[in-house]
């Protein structure tokens, strides 16, 4: 199947998207990156521009984040009858975040691959597929 296409309905959720159609999507206005990765993920291995930072689940612990429904729902509204593509490291808590969103009357689709993409052999992320690995836009603080 072609990156360029968004996949049939997943269950809970709209899809799943690869990051070059997330991307897309963002740059033609059609969607907003919604990044739910921890804070401390965002700050030290990257975070994409224009995306908004929204933790699913917060280091330390990884205890699912209490305003996330309200802190969606205010960026939501500031974007109305946009798509949102969730995006985390390797596209695992991405799929929860969407299915909340969706749960949450909102469009959301899994950006495949996540920002840092699966580990390797070695077990080191960004040399699999990913975000980065695609050569899309990031940045470092």
């Amino acid at each position: 199947m072609s990156h360029t296409h968004a996949r049939p309905p997943a269950e809970g959720y709209a899809g799943d998207v690869s990051p070059e159609q997330a991307w897309a999507w963002v740059q033609g206005g059609e969607a907003v990156l919604i990044d739910v990765r921890s804070d401390a993920e965002r700050e030290w291995v990257g975070y994409v521009p224009g995306g908004i930072g929204l933790a699913w689940k917060q280091w330390p612990g990884m205890a699912l984040n209490p305003g996330f429904d309200a802190d969606l729902q205010a960026a939501a509204a500031a974007a109305p009858g946009k798509k949102l593509v969730l995006l985390c490291r390797s596209g695992v808590r991405s799929v929860a975040a969407a299915r909340r969103a969706t749960e949450l009357g909102f469009v959301a689709y899994n950006i495949l691959e996540g920002f840092e993409g699966d580990a390797d052999a070695q077990g080191h992320r960004g040399r699999v597929g990913g975000w980065r690995y695609r050569g899309l836009p990031w940045k470092q603080y």
